[in-house]
């Protein structure tokens, strides 16, 4: 990590006794690095007044000694080194121009040698105790304490919420301009009845999908009227009325005043296991530990801040010089979607906070101001204006309430370089301003009122091309699991600027789209009418990023999304355009490797009124849904689209046709691409280079993609697999059942290609720390299932024996395979059916065991189908509820279901197949299944004729080899996911 080198070089001694981070350090800078800068110290509890190495100084006082050094023009600019712990902000931090250091001698904020300083804006909720023996623990928090998240171990915790199902409402809910009627809705109207007025104002209703399948709304409840429920005001008008716009390019549509909301939150009589509530009328926190969970050992974090740091400068004095690095930015929150605005999403987390033609200018009945697609921004926890050649490098932003990082107005040669991004309620990283595409023709009132966080600092700024976001570059960044509640958010979100560089990245488990440039404002051009809306774009760049698991929730958007113009016109002598010329300056896209896209639409998707964009030396390929490679809807066009590998379709317009579309020269990969399927070139420089990582928090290697085994074309009987995912490093190990490969090829960070070894399982893969895991193999004894013998498979250990033991019979194994890694094990008194068995492995001699698992065995013959119903014991759920009686015909007239995407069931059987029974509906969506742990199969459950279907086969698999299988399915998007059972076949062996 370069930050890592250069800080070493100032404490190469600390380094080597391990003293860094011990609270009191007594050690100076080397003579190499005290000629040329001042180092200081600060500490979460420092109160040194000249902050040494002895005697750490706050952060408050290292920024006025910073200042005063700067301000006394010492040659370099200093060095501040934060030492380990959590440093708890009371208020914003903020940097200003006074804060800056020189050209090419920037001041620098960065982690001690092996610190990981923590910037937090949160405090510690303490002093639990329980309410009652209910179960529900409380705290005491400051007054006035207001946030939308809670964090608890670590992890952001769910507010309190129910679905209208789980609260036993029918959903006969008339909505109209104001809210809904709940009249016909006795369990409704009675349960909001018996909130108080406060109570009420606390409640929230979420809308996935709501504003379009690329959207995600939330509104608030502001009160009762007879049986009225009454919506917030303008979050109602804003989501149910939006003013209807001439020459539209892509629809923005109105939600029904009927519809009936996904979750039902912030009412603390929803409280279940693991969710919070905040009464801020008490100031009282209250939290349901989850099963296991112990208060007094709890670290539970309540955010306070919502602007965690600032950095603001201006036009004529910017904030400049200044890098941030080893730091850990956490812990703030966003509470304006909790306001009368709500959450009235429109694209990419920008949403309506006015008058609902917010943005649609000229073109809106009545219409919007200017500029068009001036929509609201989230708000970024750690944000900049008017700063240049600031440095971000090696950071995390995790556990944060609003956007993670933005740059707006007037940056310029910013570099935001090997950070890590996750768990994060927005987006992770916004780049630009929706009220500046075009800074020269806009009014500068508009801009400085809207782009800057104090108006009063740039009020001197004269306003022209030297506002536009300039030079930014965008590294070797991992964002990953962004978009938490905020479900429409974009990896990175780039806006309006000239010479950005967005480049090896990685982009994964997203919600909704990876990259998106332009969005919305090209939202009234097409090829007919291209100049409605400008924008000043151009020279912009996305290179090399690795891009997989996104449009894992929502749907219409991509792994690139891009509206809008993306290029000036140059022209020729005769006043037509200079095509050639334009395209240079246009946005290119090239070098990016693109799987697992969950979208119905294009992976590189080029909509609404988007021109003068090439793609080259991509790659694209999707196992589990069949979309396009590159295309969109109503784009102007000029777009080349050539020397690509995709598996899917290029140049698919499903609107209006562009002008021009140049799709030559791509090459068709399979679906499933294997060892050599893809040049390894594209797969080496895609994603974080080598020689860059977070520098905290390292990423466990994962697989997201394994292929099938593919035969060397020597001919020979050698198989390899191509393995795709994060975190690979040389030293990752990979094995085929319990066996290591020994030959395996690192590509990159995201790819290896394995050699299965000689008679392993191809199939059978894990990547990481291997686990042995014991399984039924074959039967021994009779021939129709499992009599009285059985065989399990163990790890390759010499020596190992294994131990079997059930409720009350116990297994003696023998060792009947070459470095026994077979073991026949016999059974007694075991009554027929099947029967669930314990096995243990341990090394010779029985001194170290290995962790256990579970072996099933079926004595006797099993039935050739099985019907199981969903309450059958052995299923586990995550996250789903259950429903009975609902009278639809379901199987013993009930189910379970899920309301939040990722909702898992896992079920272990024995068989040669399976099915999955569940409902069909229009409110239903994709579920995803997999068979030991196989890659998954997406199912759509919205039937074609639009009618109800229960109790129906959703999915199966009849294929499976007799044995012992798992099967894991997964509520992937819709409004639910309903799940009636399964049924096993396991017809008698002949």
């Amino acid at each position: 990590m370069k930050w890592m080198a250069s800080t070493c070089k100032i404490l190469g001694s600390v380094l080597a006794f391990g003293l860094v981070g011990a609270g009191v350090l007594g050690v100076s800078a080397s003579p190499a690095r005290a000629a040329t800068a001042t180092v200081l110290w600060a500490a979460p509890d420092g109160r040194g007044a000249a902050c040494t190495s002895r005697n750490p100084c706050s952060l408050t006082t290292a920024q006025a000694e910073v200042r005063a050094l700067e301000h006394g023009r010492n040659p370099v600019s200093p060095r501040v080194e934060l030492l380990g712990g959590t440093y708890r902000l009371s208020k914003t931090w903020k940097f200003g121009t006074e804060d800056s250091g020189r050209p090419a001698h920037p001041v620098v904020w960065e982690a001690a040698p092996g610190a990981r300083p923590v910037i937090s804006g949160a405090s510690r909720g303490t002093a639990w105790r329980e309410v009652g023996s209910t179960g529900v623990w409380a705290a005491h928090v400051p007054h006035g304490s207001a946030t939308r998240q809670l964090y608890v171990d670590g992890r952001e915790a769910p507010i309190a919420q129910a679905t209208p199902a789980t609260l036993h409402f029918t959903g006969n809910w008339a909505g109209s301009a104001t809210g809904y009627d709940l009249s016909n809705d006795a369990a409704a109207l009675a349960w909001f009845a018996h909130l108080t007025p406060a109570q009420l104002a606390q409640v929230e209703f979420d809308y996935p999908a709501g504003n379009g399948a690329w959207t995600d709304s939330k509104c608030g409840v502001a009160r009762m009227s007879g049986s009225t429920l009454v919506m917030d005001q303008p979050c109602w008008t804003n989501i149910t009325d939006i003013a209807p716009f001439s020459q539209g390019t892509g629809g923005l549509p109105s939600m029904s005043t009927s519809q009936l909301p996904d979750t039902i939150r912030g009412a603390r009589s929803l409280l279940t296991r693991g969710q919070w509530f905040l009464d801020s009328a008490t100031d009282t926190l209250y939290y349901t530990p989850k099963s296991g969970q112990r208060m007094a050992r709890l670290d539970v974090e309540l955010p306070r801040l919502e602007k965690l740091v600032q950095g603001a400068g201006s036009l004529a004095r910017p904030l400049h010089d200044i890098t941030f690095a080893g730091l850990q930015f956490s812990y703030a929150t966003w509470n304006a979607p909790s306001e009368p605005v709500g959450f009235a999403d429109v694209q990419s987390n920008l949403h309506r906070t006015g008058a609902n033609n917010q943005g649609l200018c000229t073109f809106s009945t009545p219409a919007g101001s200017c500029p068009w697609g001036a929509l609201t921004q989230p708000l970024a926890n750690v944000a900049f204006t008017g700063a240049s050649h600031v440095t971000i490098t090696g950071n995390r932003f995790v556990n944060l309430g609003g956007a993670g990082l933005s740059f707006m107005y007037g940056g310029s040669h910013n570099v935001i370089d090997g950070n890590e991004f996750t768990q994060i309620a927005s987006t992770a990283l916004s780049l630009g301003c929706t009220y500046d595409p075009t800074p020269t023709a806009t009014p500068a009132s508009v801009i400085k009122d809207n782009c800057t966080p104090d108006p009063k600092t740039v009020r001197a700024d004269q306003v022209g091309t030297n506002e536009i976001l300039d030079h930014t570059t965008v590294s070797n960044n991992v964002i990953h699991d962004v978009g938490t509640e905020y479900r429409s958010a974009c990896g990175i979100t780039l806006l309006f600027s000239r010479h950005t560089t967005i480049t090896h990245n990685e982009l994964y488990n997203l919600p909704y789209t990876g990259i998106t440039a332009g969005v919305i404002q090209g939202h009234v051009d097409d090829a007919n009418h291209p100049q409605n809306s400008t924008n000043i774009n151009a020279d912009n760049t996305i290179s090399n990023n690795l891009i997989f698991n996104v449009m894992q929730v929502l749907d219409d958007g991509g792994a690139v999304y891009v509206e809008g113009h993306q290029a000036q016109y140059v022209h020729q002598a005769d006043g037509t355009i200079d095509a050639t010329a334009t395209l240079a300056h246009g946005l290119h896209v090239t070098g990016n490797v693109v799987y697992n896209d969950g979208s119905r639409y294009n992976a590189f998707y080029d909509d609404a009124g988007s021109e003068w964009i090439s793609f080259s030396g991509n790659v694209e390929f999707h196992p589990l849904a069949a979309i396009g490679a590159q295309g969109g809807c109503s784009a102007t066009g000029h777009f080349w689209v050539t020397g690509n590998y995709f598996s899917d379709p290029a140049g698919s317009y499903i609107c209006t046709q562009p002008i021009d579309s140049h799709v030559y020269d791509n090459t068709t990969i399979p679906a499933s691409p294997g060892p050599g399927g893809i040049p390894v070139s594209l797969l080496a420089h895609a994603g974080v280079a080598d020689g860059h990582r977070p520098p905290v928090g390292t990423l466990s290697p994962a697989a997201s993609y394994i292929s099938a085994p593919t035969p060397l074309a020597d001919g020979s009987s050698t198989e390899r697999v191509l393995i795709a995912g994060a975190g690979f490093s040389r030293g990752t190990p990979v094995y085929f059942g319990d066996r290591r490969a020994t030959d395996v090829q690192r590509i990159s960070s995201g790819f290896l290609i394995a050699t299965v070894p000689t008679g392993a399982d191809g199939t059978d893969v894990t990547v990481g720390t291997y686990v042995p895991r014991p399984v039924i193999t074959a039967p021994t004894g009779g021939t129709t299932g499992l009599s009285d013998t059985f065989t399990v498979r163990g790890t390759a250990v010499a020596g190992n024996t294994v131990a079997v033991t059930g409720s009350t019979n116990q297994a003696g194994c023998t060792a009947t395979a070459a470095a026994d890694r077979t073991w026949s094990c016999g059974l007694t008194d075991l009554s027929p059916g099947r029967q669930a068995l314990s096995a243990t492995q341990s090394d010779k001699g029985g001194a170290t065991s290995k962790p256990s698992a579970t072996v099933l065995v079926h004595v006797g013959t099993p039935p050739a189908a099985a019907r199981l119903n969903d309450t059958d014991p052995s299923i586990v759920y995550n996250s789903w509820d259950h429903l009975g009686s609902r009278g639809y015909g379901d199987h013993d007239d009930d189910v379970h279901y899920a309301t939040t995407d990722g909702s898992s069931i896992t079920y272990t059987f024995i068989g040669t197949g399976i099915k999955v029974f569940g409902e069909q509906y229009t409110d239903q969506g994709n579920i995803g299944v997999s068979i030991d742990g196989g890659p998954a199969t997406v199912v759509d459950t919205v039937p074609a004729d639009g009618a109800r279907h229960t109790d129906v086969a959703v999915y199966t698999n009849t294929a499976l080899t007799a044995g012992v299988h798992t099967i894991v399915v997964t509520k992937l998007s819709g409004a639910y996911a309903t799940f009636d059972g399964f049924e096993i076949d396991n017809p008698a062996s002949p």
